[in-house]
């Protein structure tokens, strides 16, 4: 299974051919980054009964992500009938008769009545139920392919973000071994650098007790050594490796382990005494945040 971006587009069209019900839809997907995963569902007028399925649809094929779903219906068949409204037309006859009484004149023709606004009606045809039916299930296979679309795009972007990421993973492991094979590593460098800071004691050793200057040593040597947060770099990179392999929403769980990469990174720059180690835990910061970046990506 490969990584699967949370940023994707998708728009599909087709022909719901169901009598009076027919009509051409449209499904656009939008999905951009976010938290969890935030469904925004727009249906026109008339398809309130198949929300509740585009959402379960929706929430069963993707887990994070904000998602815009859209649906654009054009009715094609069917038409306008009229109609005669019966209220209206008792109004206009009866108006009529009163002024005929009053001033004469002859009735009105029938042009006239029907001219009058509000005597005929215009209404479209309604569908049947199974029509209608038959349209929402064609509707609902438009959404699955247009959702297939969907993670087709974000599984494309994922597949780039994974060279990506593992290429940085390569570059924090290099400069891991930078640091680990540093000259200043050597117990020879260590030892003369704590010579070096223990000189000026040493220069007035009257007043200082030999085992715990021996001890004081000991404990600078521990707490200047490297080892625990090599390893624990060297093991952070294999995992991201091997997430990376796995696939499928890791995004929260690579998110994790970028953090774990930052917080051993600024423990080996705070124990540095050498200026090359430096450099190396400064350029590996910047790879981690860079890392961390495209994780933000991720589903």
């Amino acid at each position: 299974m490969s990584l699967q971006s949370m940023t994707g587009f998708a728009r599909a069209q087709g022909l719901a051919e169901c009598g009076l019900a027919s009509g051409k839809w449209t499904w656009e997907f939008r999905s951009v980054n976010a938290k969890g995963l935030d469904v925004r569902l727009r249906l026109p007028s008339g398809f309130d009964a198949i929300e509740s399925q585009c959402r379960k649809t929706i929430t069963e094929a993707l887990t994070r992500g904000n998602i815009q779903a859209s649906l654009l219906f054009e009715r094609q068949n069917g038409g306008t009938v009229p109609s005669i409204n019966q209220g209206a037309l008792e109004a206009v006859l009866d108006s009529a008769e009163q002024l005929r009484e009053r001033i004469g004149g002859a009735p009105l023709s029938l042009d006239a009545i029907i001219a009058i606004k509000g005597v005929l009606e215009f209404a479209e045809e309604e569908a049947s139920e199974e029509e209608i039916e038959a349209r929402n299930v064609m509707v609902l296979n438009g959404l699955n392919v247009t959702l297939d679309d969907l993670s087709s795009a974000r599984r494309s972007e994922g597949v780039a973000i994974s060279g990506v990421l593992e290429d940085q993973l390569s570059k924090i492991g290099d400069l891991v071994e930078v640091v680990e094979n540093d000259p200043s590593r050597t117990p020879l460098a260590i030892r003369e650098r704590l010579e070096a800071q223990l000189a000026p004691l040493i220069h007035d050793a009257s007043q200082i007790d030999p085992q715990r200057l021996h001890q004081e040593a000991a404990m600078l040597a521990t707490k200047a050594d490297l080892r625990e947060e090599i390893d624990r770099l060297k093991a952070h990179v294999e995992a991201g490796r091997e997430l990376i392999t796995a696939g499928g929403p890791v995004g929260r769980k690579l998110d994790f382990l970028a953090q774990e990469f930052n917080r051993e990174c600024n423990t080996i720059c705070s124990k540095s005494n050498a200026r090359t180690v430096t450099t190396a835990g400064l350029e590996m910061k910047v790879l981690i945040d860079q890392f961390r970046e495209q994780i933000q990506n991720l589903e």
